[in-house]
């Protein structure tokens, strides 16, 4: 099973349709067995201005960004760090839109399948009261790490909860292979079908 790679990012807004730049972006490789293989982090000086309800939420300054690596350079560095990994992400949809974006800024294609630990998380856990990171991080007892809203914490959080996702499937439900194609199977499964889908993939 090949190793996943966990995004992050923090940005000026809610969309790069409607402006919005990354701030700070990081990567969590992780291995087969939950392992940490690899980080990596960076903020990104994009010229994009940060309101101050971001700066207040993130912690990071329009000052910070402003002595970061060209946007570009690091989006180059990031996608050799990735490679051919599958993505995961939690909330999927906006990390993609950022990674896809800021790739084609800096003249590259962003090809990497994505997974969704929220959508996940619905269909593992749907007892669960909430399916914010934190608030998964605290109901499976993992350990959070770092500041809230910055990357690289949030990066390992989804990482420890994609782990966490990976064990109970082979534990509880004796999927021997949870790779990224499973996840993106299950992530799209309506939830009454869900149990159905995993005893096809039990060993």
């Amino acid at each position: 099973m090949s190793p996943i790679a966990v995004i992050d990012f923090e940005t000026t807004g809610v969309s790069p349709g409607q402006g919005a730049r990354a701030t700070e972006v990081a990567i969590v490789l992780l291995g087969r067995d939950g392992q940490v293989l690899d980080r990596f982090q960076s903020l990104l000086k994009t010229g994009a201005w940060i309101p101050p309800f971001i700066t207040q939420l993130t912690g990071i300054t329009n000052a910070m960004v402003a002595v970061a690596p060209d946007a570009a350079e690091v989006m180059r560095e990031a996608a050799r760090f990735v490679g051919d990994a599958p993505m995961v992400a939690h909330n999927a949809a906006f990390d993609r839109k950022f990674w896809q974006a800021e790739l084609a800024l800096a003249g590259l294609a962003a090809p990497q399948p994505f997974a969704c630990t929220v959508l996940l998380s619905r269909r593992l856990y749907p007892q669960a009261p909430s399916h914010r990171l934190g608030a998964l991080v605290d109901y499976h007892g993992l350990p959070r790490t770092g500041q809230g809203h910055r990357a690289l914490a949030d990066a390992e959080m989804a990482a420890a909860l994609l782990a966490r996702m990976q064990h109970d499937l082979r534990t509880r439900w004796r999927v021997a292979e949870p790779g990224h194609a499973l996840l993106q199977a299950l992530q799209r499964c309506a939830k009454p079908a869900v149990g159905t889908l995993l005893a096809r993939h039990a060993a």
